[in-house]
């Protein structure tokens, strides 16, 4: 059993800003695992856990799709394995939020609820949080048969029969991979067109198991232990009416956590942060990982690479700009 004497790492006093080597923002798959890369390179990295340790894995079910757990894994369990894991080496994980920062400064300063940090290397982790359709039902059945993610959830939904929700690029992916396992896929979009490329359209239409449903929208998700139909309303007939499904997967887009940067950070049309191959944001000393910067994969295993990368580029920051941080 490793001992590890964590004495040289300052703790918080209140109304003292508190300096650090590297400073982590979100405590996500992308965040823990920067956290895990920084601590075992003795950079002592804090983490600033966000609203929820763990962002969105830690709400879903079960993961079966992270190599080294071949019977799947809770969400909360793995977060727990992730935290655990990087506090061995040293990661200090804070339960606030960061609330103000100021990039244009040396060390970059960073407020939150609890305490303002100085901060050498800076890792904006925040993630991405998928649009909901704000309906009854959604909220007490994610995780019963409301899912955010194909990927994740579709083997769940073997032979069954299961809504997506959108007309966009991702709907119509993530409906596809859904024909692998569910008996049906019958698409629910408020337009009468889509708004997906021709190609995915054309693969969706010739599919035997999707099916269209045009011009409605879901007003409620019903169930009591599990999803068991949804209410759609018509929007050219307002009539409403029960439709059987077994799940509902939504695909009406990601807003990426990145509000906190705007006017500081690149960021493209839709909010993501602009990074080069190393993980590198406009402003050096600041990298990215996971959602924030990830409009295309957006999974644990992909968050959790780019977390490891971002640690090691923001230690060879450290390294060759010793002067230029101290």
């Amino acid at each position: 059993m490793m001992d590890l004497n964590l004495s040289h790492i300052p703790v918080n006093k209140p109304g003292v800003p508190q300096k650090v080597k590297m400073l982590i923002i979100g405590s996500g798959p992308a965040g823990l695992t920067a956290a895990l890369y920084a601590a075992r390179a003795d950079l002592e990295p804090v983490v600033l856990s966000g609203l929820e340790l763990g962002g969105q894995v830690s709400l879903t079910y079960i993961v079966e799709n992270y190599p080294g757990f071949p019977d799947g894994v809770g969400g909360g369990q793995m977060v727990e394995l992730f935290q655990k894991q990087a506090e061995k080496f040293g990661a200090r994980i804070e339960y606030d939020t960061a609330t103000a920062v100021d990039l244009s400064v040396r060390p970059f300063r960073v407020q939150a609820y609890n305490n303002e940090y100085l901060a050498d290397t800076l890792i904006v982790s925040t993630g991405a949080t998928p649009r909901h359709l704000n309906v009854a039902g959604e909220k007490e059945l994610t995780g019963r048969g409301v899912s955010y993610c194909a990927t994740c959830d579709g083997w769940f939904f073997k032979e069954k029969d299961v809504v997506v929700v959108g007309g966009g690029d991702s709907a119509l992916e993530e409906g596809l991979f859904l024909t692998r396992y569910a008996k049906s896929v019958t698409i629910v979009h408020r337009r009468d067109q889509l708004r997906a490329g021709p190609i995915l359209e054309k693969r969706a239409r010739e599919n035997p198991k999707v099916k269209f449903i045009w011009n409605t929208v879901i007003a409620e998700i019903l169930g009591k232990d599990a999803v068991q139909s949804v209410r759609l309303h018509d929007l050219v007939t307002d009539e409403c009416y029960d439709h059987p499904a077994d799940g509902v997967f939504i695909f009406i887009g990601h807003d990426p956590n990145t509000q906190l940067f705007e006017g500081q950070l690149d960021m493209d049309e839709r909010g993501y942060l602009k990074v080069d191959p190393l993980h590198r944001t406009n402003v050096p000393g600041v990298f990215v990982a996971g959602e924030a910067g990830d409009p295309h994969y957006r999974q644990v295993v992909t968050s959790a690479g780019m977390g490891a990368a971002a640690a090691m580029s923001a230690g060879r920051f450290l390294d060759e700009n010793v002067g230029y941080v101290d």
